[in-house]
């Protein structure tokens, strides 16, 4: 069985998390698919080679080409089930904070969820996630599973920082750790390409504009 301390588990007890929309320096995406279509070269760290066992804090990481640095103000004590592992802290309420990008990466994306005292998944009601290119935005990924897959590409400068932190207890009154997996790290394309989603909103809009456009030229 994991140990895992409670410490701190009750100090953001109560408080808000107030979810902020990006602004158009980032684009946000909810599919892997779209998110790799947006950028030109991706890799992936998938933590599968870290011990189920504390481990020290900070910790020089790769995804592919790319390297980075993950930070806790406690060690690590990443979860998982079977030979799939994630990143998680020892205690419940600090922030796992990624950073030290390599130069080019402008995309950060993977799974953010929350696990429980014993390193498994657990369902929470909000995890929140912080990320700068010179400026900080938020959002806040609501129930979140093993599955749900997150990712931002910056437009106009690199990614210098990614946090992670989960709102504890959750709704049903249990401690729950940040934990993060299969993160996949990416430098831009050509250009930032939206979710299909987005696609059909701007279609949508020219359409509207073109019809109030006809319904002008026959008055």
């Amino acid at each position: 069985m994991r140990i895992r301390t409670l410490a701190g588990a009750l100090a953001v007890a109560g408080c808000c998390v107030v979810p902020f929309t990006a602004q158009a320096q980032f684009t946000t995406y909810t599919t892997l698919a779209s998110y790799l279509a947006a950028l030109g070269s991706t890799g992936t760290d998938t933590y599968d080679d870290l011990p189920i066992a504390s481990t020290g804090s900070p910790l020089s990481r790769t995804a592919g080409a790319f390297t980075y640095r993950a930070t806790a103000p406690v060690n690590f004590f990443p979860g998982g089930a079977g030979t799939d592992h994630w990143l998680a802290t020892n205690i419940s309420a600090p922030v796992i904070i990624l950073d030290q990008f390599s130069p080019t990466v402008r995309g950060v994306g993977g799974n953010f969820f929350a696990s429980d005292i014993n390193g498994a998944f657990v369902a929470t009601s909000q995890v929140t996630l912080f990320y700068d290119n010179g400026a900080t935005f938020f959002t806040t990924l609501t129930n979140p599973t093993l599955s749900n897959f997150f990712g931002v590409i910056s437009a106009f400068a690199a990614i210098t920082s990614f946090g992670v932190q989960t709102v504890t207890p959750n709704s049903a009154g249990a401690a729950v750790w940040p934990s993060i997996n299969n993160l996949v790290l990416g430098a831009a394309g050509n250009s930032v390409v939206p979710e299909p989603e987005s696609f059909a909103l701007v279609a949508a809009g020219l359409l509207a504009i073109g019809a109030i456009a006809r319904r002008r030229q026959r008055s």
